[in-house]
């Protein structure tokens, strides 16, 4: 198992797609990956699995793109309010 906090901060975006490339390598091997991150273009290119906490609890799992869409991390992490 491989844990990453936050690596894709501060990168260029060739840099970053050079860290995509090497992180599916890495998963192509076998190894799994638990990864903390908030640019989120790196992640959507990178996992099948999306989980997303809020004040320590879980609040969204599953499909990436269908996480990312859900209102309820929209309105927490992108400040989009969710319709009522």
């Amino acid at each position: 198992m491989l844990l990453l906090d936050e690596v894709a901060g501060g990168l260029t975006e060739h840099e970053c797609q050079a860290l995509i490339a090497l992180i599916a390598e890495i998963r192509q091997s076998g190894v799994s990956i638990v990864w903390i991150e908030h640019v989120v273009h790196a992640l959507l290119a990178s996992i099948d699995r999306l989980l997303v906490l809020h004040n320590g609890a879980f609040i969204a799992d599953g499909d990436p793109r269908a996480v990312i869409k859900s209102p309820q991390v929209a309105e927490i992490y992108m400040g989009i309010e969710a319709d009522a």
